[in-house]
């Protein structure tokens, strides 16, 4: 196994921990920051895998299905723990996380047709906003950050909607290849 799938590997290790974390109050008041740096931490192993695995020429059959799975498992796991200590409202997660069902239903038909369907800047945008609204949204310091988050979850939330139309207009095609 090279570096970049054992990176992968490691971040779906790292996302039950964190969730233990932000669920049972483990750490005592270190909880929140131990939960920050596991999603941290395993959200810079998501750029750092797939920039090994293009630098040096390792992307592998496992990678590419497994980095975009451990990647969705990260970001909806901690969402939904944040439903869960109410930060973030269920409608939000719902719309986000449906749109990542949608994606991934047109790349599966996408595939099975031999076509590979590339992740889009809009799409990138959103995972980059959706990164920082999960770690604001765990530190939870109130106050003006407090404002920053409901700001976050808003932008995330318009740039899920927004990569979503741009992603099947782009890609319509797919459509097709069902008929």
């Amino acid at each position: 196994m090279n570096t970049p799938n054992k990176l992968t590997v490691l971040r779906m290790i790292m996302v039950p921990i964190m969730v233990l974390f932000l669920l049972t109050g483990w750490g005592g008041a270190a909880n929140r920051y131990i939960s920050v740096a596991l999603f941290a931490g395993a959200s810079i192993t998501d750029w750092f895998d797939g920039y090994l695995a293009r630098k040096y020429n390792l992307v592998t059959n496992f990678g590419k299905f497994m980095d975009p799975l451990a990647d969705k498992l990260l970001v909806c796991s901690a969402m939904i723990c944040l439903v869960e200590m109410d930060r973030i409202p269920a409608w939000v997660v719902i719309v986000i996380i449906g749109r990542e069902f949608i994606i991934s239903g047109f790349r599966l038909i996408a595939a099975e047709n031999g076509v590979v369907i590339a992740a889009n800047y809009w799409g990138k945008f959103k995972t980059v906003a959706q990164m920082i609204m999960i770690i604001l949204l765990i530190v939870n310091f109130g106050g003006f950050f407090q404002i920053l988050s409901q700001i976050f979850i808003w932008v995330s939330l318009a740039l899920t909607v927004i990569s979503l139309i741009t992603y099947i207009m782009q890609n319509k095609n797919v459509l097709s290849m069902q008929d």
